[in-house]
């Protein structure tokens, strides 16, 4: 297939081409594709998959201006992105991003599935709302992937927390009771390839781990995969020297279970913590 990546310069976007190039033929674009809908239309021309990664990172501080940023190149790409395939006389196979931060807080014992219908009422719930809204728009039959933490020690939130934790630093956040949903990058690469094996498929999946910790469990298993403590907590405020605003996404309390995955026949590689964590590290 020749398969086009929007917002292809990321973790995902650049693995994923990675694993595909071997029987695909790849090409991905920045969010500077959205520069123009005639650009836009360009790059998609003879596509038989779009897959739609664009957005600008939530780890930052949360100014008015980077949250303009945040909506813009995810709910307003995905607007273009609707129009410029409106105009295609060849309709290609779409694949858009979402996170599970659609969901509302949920404990452990108590993950949240796809049918669950009822979004969360915070920034990230409205946010995902309106993504998945747009992403609609582009066709009956897209595809969206509600992606929890990816794990990868090429970039997001486990190469941030590292090198506290490879200090000796690492601790739980708060009471460590905050519920932790991720995904290894290479299960998350494993489910694109599942996805497109499966012609007649649509609507919502849950792109994230069977099994989803308390942060605590979580921070035990990176200290113990380096040989270091886990002793000294770590706060709010230490979070958001990291992350910014943005540490919400390992603060609050997000639950999901990956239903439709299961009952399709996916493979976790990785379905325990500790199996990612000595794979990762």
């Amino acid at each position: 297939m020749k398969i086009v990546i929007l917002g292809g310069t990321g973790l995902i976007g650049s693995s994923l081409k990675e694993d595909l190039l071997s029987d695909h033929e790849v090409e991905c674009f920045g969010r500077d594709a959205f520069n123009s809908p005639n650009k836009l239309l360009s790059h998609l021309k003879g596509s038989d998959l779009v897959i739609q990664l664009s957005g600008s990172t939530i780890a930052k501080r949360w100014t008015k201006k980077h949250l303009k940023e945040v909506w813009e190149s995810r709910v307003d790409a995905n607007n273009m992105l609707a129009k410029a395939i409106k105009l295609l006389t060849k309709k290609p196979r779409v694949i858009c991003a979402s996170g599970v931060g659609y969901y509302p807080e949920s404990n452990c014992e108590n993950p949240l599935q796809e049918t669950d219908n009822e979004p969360g009422n915070d920034y990230m719930a409205k946010l995902s709302i309106a993504w998945e809204d747009a992403a609609k728009s582009i066709s009956t039959d897209v595809i969206i992937l509600r992606f929890s933490v990816v794990l990868s020690r090429k970039g997001g939130a486990l190469k941030k927390l590292y090198l506290p934790y490879f200090l000796g630093l690492g601790g739980p956040i708060k009471d460590g009771t905050s519920c932790f949903s991720w995904i290894h990058i290479k299960d998350l690469i494993k489910v694109f390839n599942f996805i497109m094996s499966k012609p007649d498929v649509s609507g919502i999946y849950n792109v994230t781990s069977p099994t989803p910790i308390q942060q605590k469990y979580f921070g035990r298993a990176l200290a113990r995969a380096l040989k270091r403590p886990f002793i000294v907590p770590l706060f709010e405020w230490q979070l958001k020297l990291l992350f910014g605003s943005g540490s919400r996404v390992l603060t609050q309390s997000v639950s999901v279970f990956p239903r439709r995955l299961i009952d399709e026949g996916f493979g976790f590689d990785f379905p325990e913590i500790e199996s990612a964590m000595s794979d990762l590290i």
